[in-house]
Parts: C-alpha cells; sequence; structure tokens
C-alpha cells in the first residue's frame, strides 16, 4: 500500500467517527468518575449513622395495637333560612363521636357490590 491510501483512509469519515465516538465514550466515563467522586465527598460531609443503641425501640409494655371503632356521622347542623350560608366555625369534625353499635357492617346477600361491580342491586 502506498502513502495515498492510508492518508484517503485517515481522512475518511469511517475514522472520523470512530474517533469521534471514543472522545464520547471516554467524556462520558470521565463524567460518570467525577459523579462518584463528587457523591462520595457529599457522604463524607454527612452525619454518621446512628449506631444500634440509638435506634428507636420497642416500649417496655409491648407493640402498640391498632385499635378500631365504628364512627357515627356527625349531622350538618340546620340553618334557619335556607339561603343562609354555613361558616367553617358552625361545622364539626366528621365522624367525631363512638357509635352505640360496634358491631361492623357486612355484605347482605342480594345486594350489589360497589357502584359498576356486575352484581344484581337490591332485589
Amino acid at each position: 500500500m502506498s502513502t495515498a491510501t492510508f492518508v484517503l483512509a485517515a481522512s475518511s469519515s469511517e475514522v472520523l467517527n470512530v474517533i469521534a465516538a471514543f472522545a464520547g465514550g471516554l467524556f462520558i466515563a470521565g463524567a460518570l468518575v467525577w459523579a462518584v467522586l463528587f457523591g462520595m465527598r457529599v457522604q463524607d460531609r454527612e452525619l454518621p449513622r446512628p449506631l444500634s443503641k440509638e435506634q428507636p425501640h420497642l416500649p417496655e409494655t409491648g407493640p402498640i395495637r391498632e385499635m378500631r371503632e365504628m364512627r357515627e356521622p356527625d349531622e350538618l347542623p340546620v340553618t334557619a333560612d335556607e339561603e343562609e350560608r354555613l361558616m367553617p366555625y358552625q361545622l364539626h369534625h366528621s365522624g367525631s363521636r363512638r357509635g352505640k353499635d360496634q358491631h361492623r357492617k357486612r355484605w347482605l346477600p342480594g345486594s350489589s357490590g360497589g357502584f359498576g361491580s356486575g352484581g344484581l342491586g337490591h332485589v
């Protein structure tokens, strides 16, 4: 091969594409190395993790259990005039009283499930 062939091969677009891809790969690898080193520096500045004796522990009485109860709805107060608006200070928290009947309501045969569930509905 002559020198002219090497000059043509070196100046062809394929070689330039390979060089550009290699340079791009070096740039990305350098950026990743920089990001890892930066992350390590930030992590070194953070407070150390708490020791096992500093972790929260269960109370001596044992784990706290969930309490379930049925709540009664709090009805809206009736206004004297129908056109009168209720103000927020006139309303109470919803379901703020413990219900007298503590039995959970169950599904009744012959009644539908949720809206659009395909059940027959109330018969």
